[in-house]
Order: structure tokens, then sequence, then C-alpha cells
């Protein structure tokens, strides 16, 4: 199988995990058993007190509930405002990293090229990775502020107990940043390349196709200069074709 079909097949499955845990962040909202409560000591008094990021609702044996919006937003504690808004952030950067890794994936033929592709795809498993810890960090400081008040024994207000939407909040920002961990890391191996590979390579000149046999000292020499071989070479082919110089004799029968 070929690379490209593997790439395909990754984003496919990476996109499509991305989704599922999109949705799942996305139907807490307006689940409202973040948190719940049961008081009554007897079966037909019991009531049921659960809430969410919105509002408060009550419910008795008889299946009649009643809810209630939080009267100011003033007032609320700057916890349960960080929590909202790190949820809503959830919801909008995932959308967006649906909308870029669509756009980015090898099988649509959206982005252009090749590298653009998987530019755009890196980009997309950035966002989503922004959207998963979003929602890790609204669902745990949630879950953290409740048990550590339900564990309290001087916390003597109604304590309430874990809710059905904040296992699923933490399953499907799971699913989110495992996905777009997996898509930024092949994705960014492909567009971004490295910083070796962007350096332009120096032509193999005789500077530096110099081996480590050129720096070596011969065995038998105890002190020599060092130089080029061709430095020698020369001197040697100097010294061959030198014409040799010969002295001419003269005897006293020349001069007369």
């Amino acid at each position: 199988m070929k690379y490209r079909t593997v790439m395909m097949y990754m984003e496919i499955g990476c996109f499509v995990s991305c989704l599922c845990g999109w949705i799942l962040v996305c139907s807490t909202l307006p689940t409202e058993y973040w948190t719940f409560s049961e008081v009554g000591s007897v079966v037909l008094t019991t009531s049921n007190y659960y809430s969410n990021l919105w509002k408060d609702c009550i419910s008795d044996t008889t299946g009649v509930s009643d809810c209630k919006d939080y009267p100011s937003l003033l007032a609320l504690p700057v916890f349960l405002h960080a929590c909202r808004a790190l949820a809503v952030c959830s919801v909008i950067t995932g959308f967006f990293g649906g909308v870029l890794t669509l756009v980015g994936m090898k099988c649509t033929k959206i982005g252009g090229s090749e590298l653009a592709n998987a530019r755009v795809t890196f980009a997309g498993g950035i966002t989503y990775l922004v959207s998963g810890f979003c929602g890790m960090i609204t669902y745990s400081w949630w879950a953290n502020k409740v048990i550590t008040e339900f564990v309290d024994p001087n916390f003597r207000a109604q304590k309430f107990e874990l809710g059905a939407a904040v296992f699923i909040g933490w399953g499907g920002s799971i699913l989110i940043i495992c996905a777009g961990s997996v898509m930024t890391f092949f994705s960014g191996k492909e567009g971004l390349p490295s910083s070796s590979q962007q350096r332009p390579r120096r032509p193999a000149t005789y500077a530096t196709a110099r081996t480590r046999r050129t720096y070596m000292l011969p065995p038998t020499a105890s002190r020599m200069t060092l130089g080029p071989p061709l430095f020698y070479e020369g001197r040697k082919s100097r010294a061959t074709r030198s014409p040799t110089k010969t002295t001419r004799t003269f005897s006293r029968d020349d001069f007369v």
C-alpha cells in the first residue's frame, strides 16, 4: 500500500474520531446532569437536585421536575464563568478544526498541492488540540470542585456528586486530544520539513572533500609541515621536470 493511501486513511480515521469527540462535548452543554444530589429518608419523599452550567433543577418521585436559570449573571462565581467560557471555546475551536481538517485532507482535494494540504491539516490538528484541552480543563476543574466539597467534613451546605455529563465530556475530550495529536504529528512531519532539509548544500570542492587521511602524519616522519596533497605533488613534479645543470670544464688549449 502506498504512503499516500496510508496517510489518507489515517486522516479519515482521525477526523472521524475528532468529530465524534466534538459531538460528545457539544452534547454535554444542554445536559442537566453535571451534578446531582438525592435528598430524602423514604421513597415517597425523595427529591433529586441536579444542575449544570446554566440552571438548577429539582424533581420528585412523581416525575414532576422544575428548572430555574441562575437569577443574576454578575452574581455568579468566577469559577462558573470560567467553566462556561472554556466550554464554549471548546465547541467553537472544535468546529473550526473540523473545517480546516476537511479542507486539508488528501481525500477531499480542496486545499491544492500536497504541501498546502498538509499544512492546512496541521492547522486543523492544532485547533483540535486546543478544543480538547479546553474541554478537559472544564470537566476536570468542575469535577475537582465537586469532589473537594463532597469530601470536606467542614462543608455544611448540600453536597453533590458527579453527573453523567462530566464523564461524557471526559470521553469526548480524550478522543479529540488523541486523534488531534496523531493528525498533528503526521501532517507536521509532511508539511513542515526540518531545517536540515531546507539548508542548501555546499558544492563538493577540494576544501570540503578532504578526508581524515589528509591530516594524518606519516608513521616514519617525526615532524613535517602539513599541506594539501596537491602541494606535494607539485613539488615532486617540479623536481622531476627541472633540467640538471652541468658544469663545463675548460682546458688551457681552449684559450690559445
